[in-house]
């Protein structure tokens, strides 16, 4: 069974910073893109970052460059998210969905960074930033 478990939410002054991690358990990590979205109150899913662990090849969405970090413990089968000078606009529950790459003729082969493309889910945590 697929399960993916965040941790690391919290309160935090803007400015500061904070880390992420999603815990995954039940799949073969290393063919599978891990991403962490985020929804706000009254707001739709947005993604943040994604990562595809086979390649290591990592995608920011606009409102993460530059501030926020994707890496990955391979033996640990998790993915951290590092958030530094965050705003009030990062508040919401951050939620990490993974879904398995489908190899081609020897190549992998990844789905656009939508949340429609995700298939497993955990249930998020909550970052609330401080002004």
């Amino acid at each position: 069974e697929v399960q993916l478990v965040e941790s690391g939410g919290g309160l935090v002054q803007a400015g500061g910073s904070l880390r992420l991690a999603c815990k995954t358990s039940g799949f073969r990590f290393e063919d599978y893109v891990i991403a962490w979205f985020r929804q706000g109150a009254g707001t739709a899913r947005e993604g943040v970052a994604r990562i595809f662990i086979r390649s290591g090849n990592i995608l920011y969405k606009d409102s993460a460059q530059g501030r926020f970090t994707v890496t990955s413990d391979n033996a640990e089968k998790t993915v951290f998210l590092q958030m530094e000078n965050v705003q009030s606009g990062d508040t919401a529950v951050y939620f990490c969905a993974a879904y398995k790459a489908t190899e081609e003729g020897g190549l992998f082969v990844t789905r656009s960074f939508s949340a429609f493309s995700f298939d497993h889910w955990g249930r998020g945590t909550q970052v609330t930033v401080s002004t």
